[in-house]
Formats: C-alpha cells, sequence, structure tokens
C-alpha cells in the first residue's frame, strides 16, 4: 500500500487503520478528513477527474493550453495576438457511451421477472450510471439503500479497503458545493455510518451519530418517532465495479486524443492566420508603427493603396497557403488509431446497404472481445446487488446489434423447425429490437394456444353428442 508518486511516499489508509483509532470520535473525524485529502492528491482520483471533464465533451489539456512568444528583450510572455481557438472532440463521450450501451443498452433482465421489481424502478439507469463511472475512474460504486441502487463516483467516494483480504470493508462519500461552503462527508462502515461536516475556519464535526442501515421505528402521537432497533445488511452495502484492467479507459487513449484535438485547433487557427494579407512596404523606411496602422486602416476604406514607382514607394499584397492535405491524412490516421484503441465499432462500416451479415459480424468481433471482458465485472457487481437484495438471480444480457436483418431473420425462420418457441419467437424479437417484449408475447401465444385448444375440444364434444344423438334415433 505504499506507493512513490511525484518523489513522494505517499500512505494510503486502510480499514485496518480505521480499526485502530477505534470509537475515538476525535480521531476518527481526523481520520476521515485525512482519507479525504489524501484520495483527492492521488493519481487515480486526478485520471477519475480528468476523464469526467472528457466524457462531458471537455479536454483539459488543451482548455489548459496556452501559446507563448518572445518579446524583444527576450521575455517570455502569453501570446495575445495570434488566434488560440481550442475546439474539444467528444470521442471519449462517444466510445464510452458506445461500450456501456452495447452491453447494458437493453436494461438489465433476469430470469424471474417478479425479482426485478425488487430492485427499484431506476434500477436499468443506475447500474448503466454506475458502469460509465467506471469506465471513467477504472472503478465505481453502487450503494444498495435498503430497495433502491445509488451510484458513487470516485470523485466523490473514497474506497477504504482491507489490508489481510483487498475487501472493500468501508468508504467515505464527501460532497463540497463550493470551498465556501461546508465539507460533508458520510463514513460507511459495516454496522452504520456516521455524517460529519466541517465548515469554514472550522474543525470536523459529527452532524449525525452512527446509525444502522436498517431501521426499525415506532411512530405514535404521544411519543413520536422512536427508533428501536438497527438491523445490519447482509454484507457491507457498497460493491465496487471494476473496469476492465482496473484502470480508467482514458489511460493509454489520453494522448491520442489530445493530439487529434490540438490538431483540428491547430488547423482552425492556421486557417484563421491565413486569412491575413500580409502588405510588404517597400522604400518606406521612415513610418513608424502608428503610420503603419493609419495604412492599414485607409486601405480598408477605400481598398486603395498610393505607391510612387520605379525606384520610389512600392506596395505588394502576399497571402499565407494552409496546407490542409497532411493534416487531413494525419486526422484519418488518428481516427482509425482511435476506433483501434478502443476496441470501437465503427458504425460507416456496417451501415452500408450491400453489407453481409459475415461483414457485418466481423466488424463486431473487437467491441465483442472487449465487451466480453467487461461484462464479467459487471456480472459479479450485479450479482453482489443480488446478494444484498435477497434474491437468487443471475443477469442475461441483450446486446444492442445492428445486422442486416432480413439476411438474419430467414436464417433463424429456417432453423425454426429444429428449434422450440420460445428461442425462436425471443430471436426474433431481439433481431427487431424488442427483445424487451419477449416475455409478453410469450404469454399472448400461450393464451392464444390455450383458446384454440378450448374451441377444438368443443367441436370434438359437440361432435360426440352428435354422434350419440344419431345413435340413439337409429
Amino acid at each position: 500500500w505504499i506507493f512513490l508518486q511525484e518523489w513522494r511516499v505517499i500512505d494510503i489508509l486502510t480499514y485496518n487503520d480505521l480499526l485502530e483509532i477505534g470509537e475515538n470520535e476525535r480521531d476518527r473525524m481526523e481520520f476521515v478528513l485525512d482519507a479525504i485529502n489524501e484520495h483527492k492528491s492521488s493519481e487515480l482520483y486526478k485520471t477519475a477527474y480528468d476523464a469526467e471533464l472528457y466524457y462531458k465533451h471537455q479536454n483539459p489539456t488543451i482548455m489548459r493550453f496556452q501559446k507563448w512568444v518572445y518579446n524583444m528583450y527576450g521575455q517570455k510572455v502569453p501570446d495575445i495576438w495570434s488566434p488560440n481557438n481550442k475546439i474539444a472532440s467528444n470521442w471519449y463521450n462517444y466510445f464510452t457511451t458506445q461500450a456501456v450501451s452495447y452491453l447494458l443498452g437493453n436494461g438489465v433482465t433476469l430470469k424471474k421477472e417478479s425479482n426485478k421489481d425488487k430492485l427499484g424502478k431506476d434500477f436499468d439507469k443506475k447500474v448503466q450510471d454506475v458502469a460509465t463511472h467506471a469506465k471513467n475512474g477504472g472503478v465505481a460504486f453502487g450503494f444498495w439503500n435498503l430497495d433502491h441502487l445509488e451510484c458513487f463516483d470516485l470523485t466523490e467516494f473514497v474506497p477504504i479497503y482491507d489490508e489481510d483480504d483487498g475487501g472493500l470493508k468501508a468508504g467515505i462519500r464527501f460532497w463540497q458545493i463550493d470551498d465556501s461552503k461546508p465539507l460533508r462527508a458520510t463514513l460507511y462502515e459495516l454496522d452504520g455510518y456516521t455524517d460529519y461536516i466541517k465548515r469554514k475556519d472550522e474543525d470536523v464535526d459529527i452532524l449525525h451519530n452512527k446509525r444502522a442501515y436498517t431501521q426499525i421505528v415506532r411512530k405514535n402521537d404521544i411519543e413520536g418517532e422512536t427508533i428501536l432497533d438497527g438491523a445490519p445488511p447482509a454484507g457491507f452495502p457498497i460493491v465496487p465495479l471494476w473496469n476492465t484492467n482496473r484502470q480508467s479507459d482514458l489511460v493509454g487513449n489520453r494522448g491520442t486524443i489530445d493530439a487529434y484535438d490540438l490538431m483540428v485547433s491547430g488547423l482552425i487557427n492556421n486557417v484563421s492566420d491565413g486569412e491575413f494579407i500580409y502588405w510588404i512596404l517597400k522604400n518606406c523606411g521612415g513610418m513608424d508603427s502608428v503610420d503603419d496602422a493609419k495604412f492599414i486602416e485607409q486601405l480598408k476604406l477605400t481598398r486603395v493603396a498610393h505607391a510612387d514607382g520605379d525606384d520610389g514607394a512600392s506596395v505588394e499584397a502576399h497571402n499565407v497557403t494552409v496546407e490542409f492535405e497532411a493534416t487531413a491524412e494525419a486526422l484519418d490516421r488518428l481516427t482509425n488509431q482511435l476506433y483501434t484503441d478502443f476496441m470501437a465499432l465503427k458504425v460507416q462500416d456496417v451501415s452500408a446497404g450491400s453489407v453481409t451479415a459475415t461483414q457485418i459480424q466481423a466488424a463486431y468481433e473487437p467491441i465483442n472481445q472487449k465487451t466480453d471482458q467487461f461484462e464479467y465485472q459487471v456480472t459479479e457487481f450485479i450479482n453482489g446487488i443480488l446478494s444484498l437484495a435477497g434474491i437468487e438471480d443471475e443477469p442475461p444480457y441483450t446486446r444492442s446489434l445492428m445486422s442486416n436483418q432480413s439476411e438474419m431473420l430467414e436464417m433463424v425462420l429456417q432453423a425454426a423447425e429444429y428449434l422450440d418457441d420460445e428461442y425462436v419467437t425471443t430471436k426474433i424479437l431481439t433481431l427487431l429490437g424488442d427483445a424487451d417484449k419477449a416475455q409478453e408475447v410469450l404469454k399472448r401465444k400461450d393464451a392464444e394456444a390455450a383458446d384454440r385448444y378450448k374451441q377444438q375440444e368443443s367441436e370434438l364434444e359437440e361432435l360426440r353428442n352428435q354422434q350419440i344423438n344419431e345413435s340413439e334415433g337409429e
């Protein structure tokens, strides 16, 4: 747990350190504040913070970039004269959203439909939120709050791990609206949670004493509300969702995104520079800066420049040509590099009408491999939440695929005689983008089959009665 970072040795606070403190509240408050400060100074936090900016279409690298020039005295000063457009691409958001939506875009389905209702109405959205923040920070956290899921990202949550088994045994969620406002923090432990507050120029103080996650409350008109007891959860109610390789998707890809954004910004700046016409005045050494400015002002006003000709004063106009071809080729290469490094699906490769199912499947292979790895982490996370909720089930996934639908439907229908009705119906609805309606359609089909069976039984009964009547008549 000792890391060398920026030539400093940082001692990461662990769950074992928290246990050593015991119940001394003053030491626990200092522990909370120290843990927050050390977390915010860590590289993990800084990477997560920047990744969130990239995800919000803000490139912190180019936003912090400043052009410099040297004046006549050799001093380095900010360049306030040349164009300095800062254009941020949305590549990171695009690739992150695609990766999360590809796996979880159709929601989380469980084998028992009734179990899904126990997880809260917005469970699918919360799982997507946790997955997105895990992509950004390398890890994110889901808090099972009695009957619904909440998302904690790494920029607001300090994980506290056990030195012995590496498990998450405690954590601190913190937030502060502004430096002038109080710092709020909640320490989550196995047996409950405690709220803290640090006001400006004051020490940390307890806002609410430790409370159990699940409380038994009695209410009446005389005593009001009384907490009788607290029940501990089935385990620590905060479950981590790790990204692949336990690191942010920004790691290793930041340089390529920055290169792309800087090149696009440089191209636009060069175009802006190229819009100017540079004038060369010959035999006009007696003109100073004020005369030059008057010359340009008069030129813009009348579009006429006076010159003596022959060996006297003369005026020449020059334009700057911007090289687009080399920049455009470099941008194309960077684009392909981004798709390759992020193992993303290039929609242009599968959107043509003549693309076959085989070609589509080949285009999906990189993102399938990437998603297979991430799916293991998501499944482990969801299983942890299901365990806390007391649900025994497992999550299957329906990935969002583009396909040559007519070709795929034809293949399914050709194989239908060898497959059961439920599989064929579910597969066809998945191809049509209605996988969530499979159970509803199957129930209707069962009801229709039952009605047909009853109708056939009724007709047979009527036929038997008719035959009996005819036999009795004879």
